[in-house]
């Protein structure tokens, strides 16, 4: 029998603790001998990413044991920091000094030398070679330099860094590098400033002589971003190209003039933001290609590269998948379902078979799990997709005629996506009887090129008019009190909160995630990886500097009215904790509500167990103390003024 309680203040099982631990993002899968091996962060073990695999009875076991912290920092959000050989190898980069070791039996062993200024990732391993992205921050050089290097794997390199070759560089930025079979040519994404890779980047292939790529071709050019080059054999390399509007498998043969057509069309997206290293949308499995296609939700297919037949294959994630490996027929799939959970699945590509790996659930049942409506809206540049959670608790109801508190999420990048997973961030929400609703704002991937391209130059614009559009929408509905809708994010997403709350009445408070309120400083202070991102999103300076001024919140500090919550990460290198403060001290100069807090040690995400399980508490303890409900099981916060 269930009991009538005001929304917000339901009680639930779901604690910040096991939200915390629930449901581990999947960091990389590889098939190892007769086994399966993956990453994922451990946020009771500070956060640090470990290497498992299933042992003979069953038991999920280490590979990499603690301290060990598989993390690349390349680009400040690293990616692709671990990879293994057939014999059971584990090669990965430590992430407190950015050496790459091997693991061979349980003794770690360094590759690369003691170098405080080089940083690796995007490890890949082929035929015997080990590939890596190599970021050097030398103290001589204004901006880091980069390149994909071979190092050496018996160990050669490990005291000596002219033993690792530098097998390619001449751009600012590299990834994804790709040997072909025979080892004779290296195919590999490349890019310059001030584009961002889903903005302009190209696939370049290269012979190799002499142990380096001499002369390069580029098999298409021009305002397009073409990524992850695989060889399908020695003389023909599939890549992914968004020319049509769409991310699609594109097949090219040495010497031949650039594909006008993809051999596998689709009205959906092969591809994303390239934010991290070691990202795979598709890899090739015999003589199919596995592949993933986003529009809105995910969906796994295999695609026959002589006809351009596809199928659709039975995986069961819906929300960032990764086509992870390949071994003969058999591919490694990661992912999120709908009910929260992640997973690896093993797909077969010749008879369609999907067989589970690693699967995770939430600790708390199916029924207390929200499952996601895709909702579309009009806004003023066209239609905005999201996904909306209502509140869901099956042992409560509110009264008759009472309409819920909403919390809008804005996902950060700018240019990213969500798909239709409820977090467990959102599923400690719902269980409480607050609805989430999940914007994918104009700018967002996983709609096409088009839908990336609203956000060109108008970043703080678009973004919050579709956030707002989309809040008018559930309001107008009669599905969120009007008086009761936040809005929280993180990153570009705290921008767009901040932003929403300076330009607008349709949020009664916010909750920023070391957001930027300051598009000029960040543009001064930001990493390099996204030193020029806003010449796209805002524009190039000097010329557009009024630009920047207008469109930063704190610019019209003098709007801030409505309460707002604070959590910025100490050493946090794309957005400085300066951001945070310079918000803090308008909000106090005004006579806001508000708090902050400060998570020392904490980087740009939250990744202890500690820091998730405190965060999420305030931001409840906080809506309750701004919407009026109590908040069992969780302290209150105090506002400042």
């Amino acid at each position: 029998m269930t009991s009538e309680l005001p929304y917000g203040s339901w009680p639930s099982l779901i604690t910040a603790e096991a939200a915390s631990a629930a449901s581990p993002r999947i960091d990389g899968a590889r098939f190892v001998g007769e086994d399966v091996w993956w990453g994922e962060p451990v946020p009771a073990e500070a956060g640090r990413v470990a290497v498992r695999r299933r042992g003979d009875g069953g038991d999920v076991e280490d590979v990499l044991p603690a301290p060990w912290n598989a993390r690349s920092t390349v680009h400040e959000y690293g990616g692709g920091a671990w990879t293994a050989d057939e014999a059971g190898t584990l090669f990965f980069v430590e992430k407190t000094d950015q050496r790459v070791y091997s693991v061979v039996d349980g003794t770690v062993r360094p590759l690369t030398p003691v170098a405080g200024h080089a940083r690796h990732g995007g490890l890949e391993w082929r035929d015997g070679v080990l590939l890596a992205v190599r970021e050097e921050h030398d103290p001589g050089l204004a901006v880091p330099r980069r390149a994909i290097v071979r190092i050496p794997v018996d160990g050669s390199a490990a005291d000596d860094d002219a033993a690792i070759v530098v097998l390619v560089r001449g751009s600012d930025f590299v990834a994804q590098p790709a040997l072909s079979p025979d080892g004779t040519h290296l195919a590999w994404v490349a890019w310059n400033h001030p584009n961002m890779p889903w903005e302009r980047a190209e696939v370049r292939v290269g012979r190799i002589e002499g142990g380096t790529v001499g002369e390069w071709t580029a098999p298409v050019t021009g305002d397009r971003s073409v990524l992850q080059p695989r060889w399908l054999d020695e003389q023909t390399l599939l890549y992914l190209d968004d020319a049509s509007g769409r991310w699609n498998l594109m097949r090219w043969r040495l010497g031949d003039e650039a594909p006008r057509a993809s051999f596998a069309p689709a009205d959906a997206d092969t591809g994303g933001g390239l934010w991290v290293l070691g990202l795979s949308w598709y890899t090739i499995a015999d003589d199919h290609v596995v592949a993933v296609r986003t529009d809105g939700a995910d969906h796994v297919v295999t695609v026959d590269p002589a006809t351009g037949a596809t199928t659709t294959l039975p995986v069961p994630a819906v929300s960032g998948v990764v086509i992870e490996d390949a071994r003969g027929a058999r591919a490694l799939v990661s992912g999120a379902v709908p009910g929260g959970g992640t997973g690896v699945w093993s797909v077969d590509a010749s008879d369609g078979t999907v067989v589970a790996v690693r699967e995770s659930s939430p600790p708390w049942g199916e029924e207390w799990t929200p499952r996601a409506t895709a909702v579309t809206v009009d806004g003023p540049s066209g239609p905005v997709h999201a996904f909306a959670y209502p509140p869901t608790n099956p042992d409560v109801t509110a009264a008759d005629g009472e309409r819920p508190p909403y919390v809008v999420f804005v996902h950060g990048g700018p240019t990213s996506h969500v798909g239709p997973v409820a977090s467990s961030r959102a599923a400690y929400l719902t269980s409480r009887g607050i609805g989430v609703l999940d914007v994918n704002y104009g700018g967002s991937t996983g709609y096409g090129r088009a839908y990336r391209e609203r956000l060109r130059g108008q970043w703080g614009v678009v973004d919050v008019a579709d956030v707002v559009a989309a809040a008018r929408g559930l309001i107008d509905g009669g599905l969120a009190d009007p008086d009761r809708v936040a809005i929280a994010g993180g990153s570009a997403g705290g921008w767009t909160v901040l932003g929403a709350l300076v330009t607008g009445d349709v949020f009664s408070a916010g909750i920023s995630r070391y957001g930027v309120g300051d598009a000029r400083a960040l543009a001064e202070d930001t990493h390099d990886f996204e030193a020029r991102y806003l010449d796209g999103l805002i524009g190039p300076l000097p010329e557009a500097e009024q630009l920047y001024i207008q469109r930063s919140p704190l610019t019209h500090a003098e709007r801030f009215s409505a309460p707002l919550l604070l959590l910025q990460g100490s050493e946090d290198a794309v957005v400085p904790p300066a951001q945070s403060e310079a918000i803090r001290d308008a909000l106090s100069a005004r006579g806001v509500p508000h708090a902050y807090v400060l998570y020392e040690g904490e980087g740009h995400g939250f990744r202890r167990a500690e820091t998730i399980v405190h965060a999420l508490e305030s931001e409840y303890a906080f809506l309750g103390a701004v919407f009026g409900f109590d908040t069992p099981g969780v302290a209150p916060i105090e506002l400042q003024r």
